[in-house]
């Protein structure tokens, strides 16, 4: 069951509010960020565990290489935030937005994404297990390179969302609503439903550079 409160989070007895202090390669354990409005922070290489967001928005910002390790975050706003290479494990983001956001090379390992709005996001040669995106939509999102393990989209609609040139491993798009560009390879792995392979049959002919004419 997903924590949809901050009371209802395992940790949150033991949360201390943030005291202010950032830097690079900082490390915070068991901390609480509410209600931050926050502006070109480098907070790169810094390491969250047992963390929690609320009311949290960033514009800009460096988290370059930072890891986030069973964090659980509602309404946290990252927008044109640097989010490359880092590392996101047994986490969950609710209500969140990530707008403009580069996350080539992430790792999202065992990571719940439920009612959050993706817009152009680069998740470009990342990595992602056991993600699941819940009611979110995700639009110009680039999974271009990246490898999808078990994956899937419930419930989610996926607008100009690229998967051409990702590796797909047991990836359920059931019950999505896909707008996507795929390539001859990507599909392969995919899981989808029968009414899908019908909407996804004229991109694939044009992938595979099948023409369909009438006689």
């Amino acid at each position: 069951m997903i924590p949809q409160k901050l009371a209802d989070v395992p940790y949150a007895e033991w949360l201390t509010s943030h005291d202010g202090t950032w830097g690079q390669g900082g490390d915070h354990d068991t901390v609480l960020f509410k209600d931050l409005d926050l502006a070109d922070l480098n907070a790169a290489g810094s390491r969250f565990m047992d963390c929690a967001f609320t009311g949290v928005a960033m514009e800009g910002g460096r988290l370059r290489s930072a890891r986030f390790l069973d964090v659980w975050a509602r309404e946290l706003r990252l927008v044109g935030t640097d989010l490359t290479e880092t590392r996101w494990q047994d986490s969950t983001l609710i209500g969140s937005v990530l707008a403009g956001t580069r996350a080539s090379g992430v790792q999202l390992i065992r990571v719940v994404f439920q009612g959050c709005k993706l817009d152009s996001v680069n998740f470009r040669g990342g990595t992602l297990v056991d993600v699941t995106f819940t009611d979110c939509l995700l639009r110009d999102v680039d999974f271009g390179g990246a490898r999808l393990t078990r994956a899937s989209f419930p419930g989610s609609r996926l607008e100009r969302t690229i998967l051409a040139g990702a590796a797909l491993d047991e990836v359920d798009l059931r019950g999505a609503d896909l707008g996507i560009t795929i390539d001859p390879h990507t599909i392969r792995g995919a899981i989808v439903s029968p009414a899908q392979l019908l909407d996804l049959a004229p991109l694939l002919a044009d992938a595979l550079g099948i023409k369909v004419e009438e006689q």
